[in-house]
């Protein structure tokens, strides 16, 4: 067997069907473009047309099969509607990457019911209402990958974590949880942990150049994430080789987390 069929059985997606949410921006740009490069059909979930535009005719230029759906992840009729609209494009997803999120960060005496609502409505119930529709078709079929996007507010507080580390440590719960009902029929469900990352959703972060700063320092390869630092770990999570990891945190941070 040559190396090149050896990683393609490992690491292909070909043939596979994917759904990322967030999947215009940051991230979730980065990894739709690693499962697409990698050989699936590609569906980006997010609000904002020009972005979803640009992000799939970037992907058709490099001969990828993609497309996108403008979807509206903050109500639950949204969701069920991005969903089944994301299914009708290349049919029912094998991988579904949740990685759609807002990062509301006001002091947790001052979150107020409106901030903690749109926080658990896109972070957590987005991708528990993503799981509920696809997961059991996942488990007939025999084939899953289930990924979310999670935080390094997950496991620990630090910025404000508020409502935001609240709803990232539900979300690895519920990765959890959905390991344990679907790994017998195929199913892995696992999440991917950042460190700071210079995406737009830590425009706010950026613009204070010593807090940039002493982030990366706190790394052990002395800088700051990249969203293409993702790729790998999520064409990994989303193949054949990744088949007896499921109900696990990856961190992707540069050693932030352990140093």
């Amino acid at each position: 067997m040559t190396s090149h069929a050896y990683l393609a059985q490992l690491f292909s997606l070909d043939g596979r069907t994917a759904l990322v949410t967030g999947g215009s921006s940051g991230i979730g740009r980065a990894i739709a473009g690693a499962l697409a490069r990698a050989g699936a059909s590609v569906v980006i979930v997010a609000r904002r047309e020009a972005e979803l535009a640009s992000t799939v005719d970037e992907l058709l230029a490099d001969g990828c099969r993609a497309a996108w759906v403008s979807g509206d992840l903050s109500t639950r009729d949204g969701v069920r509607s991005a969903g089944e609209r994301a299914a009708e494009v290349y049919g029912e997803p094998d991988i579904l990457v949740n990685s759609a999120g807002v990062n509301l960060r006001p002091p947790m005496g001052e979150v107020g019911e409106e901030v903690w609502d749109a926080t658990m409505a896109v972070n957590l119930e987005a991708p528990f209402l993503l799981g509920e529709r696809f997961g059991p078709g996942m488990a007939e079929r025999g084939f899953g990958r289930i990924i979310h996007v999670t935080s390094q507010q997950a496991h620990r507080a630090f910025v404000q974590s508020g409502a935001y580390g609240v709803s990232k440590g539900g979300l690895e719960s519920l990765a959890r949880s959905q390991a344990e009902a679907w790994s017998s029929s195929g199913v892995t469900c696992n999440t991917l942990v950042p460190g700071f990352v210079l995406t737009p959703l830590n425009a706010r972060l950026q613009s204070d150049p010593e807090t940039v700063a002493g982030l990366a320092a706190r790394t052990m390869v002395g800088r700051n994430g990249l969203a293409d630092d993702f790729a790998g770990a999520a064409v990994f999570l989303a193949s054949a080789a990744s088949g007896y990891v499921t109900g696990h945190s990856l961190f992707v941070d540069g050693g932030l987390s352990v140093h």
